[in-house]
């Protein structure tokens, strides 16, 4: 890890592949033979993946029974197969390995209560003071053992009160819905990562959530569940290209879907054609189109190869997540379809042995 510098940009032709993506209009999808898909219509090739032994259905019916206490419904369970890239070394992907109902509870956690909890920081916390709403003291959670503070989405939409600046003569208040429609772009979970150092801090961090570490430790008992960092993304918005190296340990980090599609490049670094004559954009480099649901796991050399996501593909959330937060009739109607235009990912890595 200490070889390798967080600060050090991407190769050129890995850069002039994002510039591609992040550019293709709607109806060029379908027509890119470089946009690998996944799914029970898509033809994989065989040539390019190795599919190795699936998640057990005992396993799956272990990590979810567990995270829905009990509460599994009509979920069919099903062996999720699992690709392994040829290309890229350790890049695993897992479609749609996070059934809808799993899917719904594991956004509602995370955004109902870890992005009001004040021990997660988020991009706000730099230049806003942030008010969080108080939870009603009658209404206890069995999700978590500290949930003080009420979800953002209890607000009113144009509520002014909750996010103000600590400068008012550089930054502006903002409403509740300029802050959930775009101004929250990031929050941290467990270790608090230093975005301007590039590293993590050396003091105890907060508790990572014990519900969402163990669901993903049972399905990635590889590594542990100490950091993560959940983006939240709309249709124009962009991940840019980046190697995740702060962390003191090699063990895989785990990315999973929620909402609309995405475009999600990954690459090695430079390579060339037989002759060295120009540089390949496609022998070293894949470019995924990620679903709600799916998981990709980066291990090995895939760990610290380059990443970032060009595109957020619009009106592609699924019905089951359209509607959300809103159920039916409930106290979160005023945001109904918020989801609609969102992608959440969460990534989650083991910072430390």
């Amino acid at each position: 890890m200490a070889s390798l510098n967080p600060h050090e940009a991407p190769p050129q032709d890995l850069k002039d592949l994002f510039k591609k993506y992040q550019k293709l209009k709607p109806d060029q999808y379908v027509h890119d033979e470089d946009l690998i898909r996944f799914g029970p219509l898509e033809n994989v090739d065989s040539e390019a993946y190795d599919v190795s032994s699936p998640i057990s259905t005992s396993q799956l019916q272990e990590a979810f029974g567990d995270f829905l206490h009990g509460e599994i419904g009509d979920i069919a369970f099903a062996e999720c197969p699992i690709y392994s890239s040829r290309a890229v070394p350790g890049l695993v992907i897992l479609p749609s390995l996070l059934p809808p109902p799993v899917q719904k509870e594991l956004l509602s956690r995370l955004m109902h209560r870890d992005m009001s909890d004040p021990e997660h920081k988020t991009n706000l916390d730099f230049h806003h003071v942030i008010v969080r709403p108080q939870k009603d003291a009658s209404v206890k959670s069995a999700s978590s053992t500290r949930e003080e503070h009420a979800s953002f989405f209890s607000l009113p939409p144009f509520a002014t009160e909750s996010f103000l600046p600590k400068d008012p003569d550089v930054h502006k208040p903002y409403t509740t819905k300029q802050v959930l429609e775009k101004k929250m772009r990031w929050i941290t979970l467990g270790g608090q990562y230093d975005w301007t150092r590039k590293e993590y801090p050396e003091e105890e961090p907060p508790d990572f959530p014990h519900d969402i570490a163990r669901l993903v430790e049972i399905l990635f008992p590889e590594m542990k569940a100490q950091a993560a960092i959940v983006n939240l993304y709309s249709p124009g918005d962009t991940l840019s290209l980046h190697r995740d190296v702060s962390e003191e340990v090699d063990r895989g980090l785990v990315s999973i879907s929620l909402g609309c599609d995405c475009i999600f490049i990954i690459g090695l670094g430079p390579s060339s054609l037989a002759g060295g004559e120009h540089p390949s954009t496609n022998s070293r480099y894949l470019v995924l189109r990620l679903r709600s649901g799916d998981a990709v796991y980066m291990s090995k050399d895939a760990r610290y190869a380059w990443h970032g996501v060009p595109k957020i593909i619009a009106g592609t959330c699924p019905a089951y997540l359209a509607n959300w937060p809103a159920e039916m009739e409930n106290e979160y109607e005023s945001w109904r379809g918020w989801m609609s235009s969102k992608r959440i990912n969460l990534n989650i890595r083991q910072m430390r042995e």
